[in-house]
């Protein structure tokens, strides 16, 4: 024991500047807490005062008492009253799981905020499994029936869900890319240079493809895309090109240049058979014949005129 001690003192005496980073973090953690309790405190009031309703529906409303309700009517103000807590946890729930998908289908923030996707980091862990367990609490529509101790088990995992993920995105804001190497984060800077050219609509078709190409290349083995963060990359980086736009022929030759008429008329293979191209007109045409029409004497008459002459 004595030991112990002895190495504790001497551990304190060379490293006592830890106290104040540790009472730094011992704070953030005690005022998260009280944010924590605020919240869920702010929901069982609210299930309390929607629960309050349908009681003081039944006793008096502006000093005057109310008739008695029967037990269908009571039962139907009680659905009711599920109903709007459940359609005010569905947006709740839905407005969460869409800033996560935020995360999670935009190239651009996996890599400025990685840690959002990296399900080894606890915080995010958390978050995912928060998220797994609002999942299967939530009720399949607001119509549903459900008992009030589901309702109550949902309005906590979605408040848990809340916090979970609003810790979880601001320790990954806080992290960047620091857990990252120096070498993995000059990848990650490479990525996100050759990503603000992929989805740049001035540069060529050609351009874009080559740095989606150097995007994947730079990421691979640092982020695990998923398939819908690859297709939601693809339409933005848009690698074919605009319908009514051809490309320009290699090769092609400059305004300048003069061409050989004959390459120009001549057919290209793979034209069209059902097209014929203008025949070329020669000087002096010589009609066909019938060799079994009878011999015309004008033409017999006529001399043979040289053309060498």
């Amino acid at each position: 024991m004595q030991e112990f001690w002895d190495g504790f003192w001497t551990f304190a005496q060379h490293y006592w500047w830890l106290v104040f980073p540790l009472m730094g973090v011992a704070g953030g953690i005690g005022r998260r807490w009280q944010v924590l309790s605020q919240q869920r405190h702010k929901q069982k009031l609210e299930t309390l005062r929607l629960k309050g309703e349908i009681k003081a529906a039944q006793l008096a409303a502006r000093g005057q008492i109310a008739p008695q309700l029967s037990p269908r009517a009571a039962a139907q103000q009680q659905a009711n009253s599920s109903k709007e807590l459940l359609e005010r946890l569905f947006a709740e729930h839905d407005g969460i799981t869409a800033r996560w998908l935020d995360y999670e289908l935009d190239v651009a923030k996996m890599i400025a905020f990685p840690a959002m996707s990296d399900g080894r980091q606890p915080l995010t862990a958390a978050f995912l499994r928060a998220k797994k367990i609002a999942d299967a609490l939530r009720p399949s529509s607001a119509e549903a029936k459900v008992a009030e101790q589901q309702v109550t088990e949902y309005l906590d995992a979605v408040g848990n869900y809340a916090v979970a993920f609003e810790i979880a995105e601001k320790d990954a804001r806080r992290l960047r890319d620091s857990t990252f190497t120096d070498d993995e984060r000059k990848r990650l800077e490479r990525a996100q240079h050759m990503l603000t050219v992929a989805v740049d609509q001035s540069a060529t078709p050609a351009e874009r493809h080559t740095a989606y190409r150097r995007v994947r290349e730079e990421l691979d083995g640092l982020i695990d895309l998923s398939d819908a963060a690859v297709e939601n990359l693809e339409k933005k980086v848009a690698l074919q090109l605009e319908p009514g736009r051809a490309p320009e022929p290699v090769g092609s030759a400059d305004a300048g240049t003069e061409t050989d008429p004959a390459a120009v008329s001549a057919p290209t293979p793979h034209a069209d058979p059902s097209v014929q191209a203008d025949p070329v007109p020669v000087a002096d045409p010589i009609p066909a014949r019938d060799p079994l029409a009878a011999p015309d004497p004008l033409r017999q008459a006529a001399p043979l005129t040289n053309p060498e002459r």
